[in-house]
Parts: structure tokens; sequence; C-alpha cells
């Protein structure tokens, strides 16, 4: 019964984070594109934000933060950071000083550049970020389960041709 009120509980969280209830058949093709790729997004995103505020007590961005620089050992600059995430700097700031009061990133000054400081994680900040990440991919491949192999290939490669056309058009 639990999993039965679970899944009512799921279906009224994707109808209310469904954008297509805008779009009707009249609608131009793109603009249901769209707003399906919006509602995928946004039932994704909020599964994994509930997910690692439940199971870890943090927040989505600060997961990405830590992801970004995860990859990178050196650190990165706050502009960098910035770009990366497609936040605004001051979004970037006030999440790094939140993780650097709790000792999971370091600024460290860049010697070329005084004004600006590199970001890097620090061993707690590394092992935090490990433990995450082993569920969150997990999360991420068990919400895109409903697509076969074959399909999240062709899926990659249509978006991939989206992107690039996107990169052309100027603003």
């Amino acid at each position: 019964m639990e999993n039965a009120h679970n899944s009512v509980e799921s279906n009224a969280a994707v109808e209310t984070l469904d954008h297509e209830t805008r779009a009707t058949d009249r609608d131009h093709e793109a603009l249901r594109v769209w707003l399906r790729m919006l509602t995928c997004t946004n039932i994704v995103e909020s599964q994994l934000r509930t997910r690692l505020r439940q199971s870890f007590d943090s927040t989505l961005p600060r997961f990405d933060l830590m992801a970004q620089l995860d990859r990178h050992p050196d650190g990165l600059k706050m502009s960098e950071l910035s770009r990366r995430l497609m936040v605004t700097g001051g979004n970037v700031t006030g999440l790094t000083d939140k993780l650097v009061q709790e000792g999971l990133v370091v600024r460290q000054d860049d010697p070329r550049d005084r004004r600006s400081f590199t970001v890097r994680l620090t061993p707690e900040g590394k092992a935090q970020f490990r433990r995450m990440a082993g569920p969150h991919e997990q999360w991420v491949v068990e919400l895109f389960a409903g697509l076969d192999h074959g399909e999240k290939v062709q899926l990659l490669k249509l978006l991939d041709r989206l992107k690039k056309h996107l990169g052309t058009l100027s603003v």
C-alpha cells in the first residue's frame, strides 16, 4: 500500500511541475519539445534536490560546486566556477563563503592576479563530496532507467545537434 501511496505522490509531483500543461496539440511542435525538456529537467532536479537533502542534508548547488572542484584538483577561479555553474558571481561567493566556514573549501590568492583567488576542496571537502557522488550517480541512473541504452545514445545525439545549433545563434 505504501508503494501505491508513493506512486500517487510522485504522479502529483509530476503534474505540479509539468510545464507541458501550458501547451496543446495546436501549439508549435518546437514549443511542445521545449516544454517537455523543461518538464523533464525540473522533475530530475527536484528528485536530486530532495534526495541530497534527505540523504546528506545538502543542496544541489552545493553538490554542483563541489563536483566542479573535485574535477579540478588545482582549483578554479571564482569567475570560472560561476561560468561553469551558469550562475552569478554573487551566488558562487555566498556558497563558497559557507563552504569555507565549514572547512570544505579553501581560497588561495592567485600570485599572478592579486584581485582574484582560486578555490579548492579541502581533504574533508573531498571526502564529503565522494560520499555524495556515488549515490548521486545511482540516482541519475535510476531516473533515466525509463530509456534503454540505444534511446539514451539517440537522445544524446539529438541534444548534441540542438546544442550545436543553439551555439551558432547570436543574441
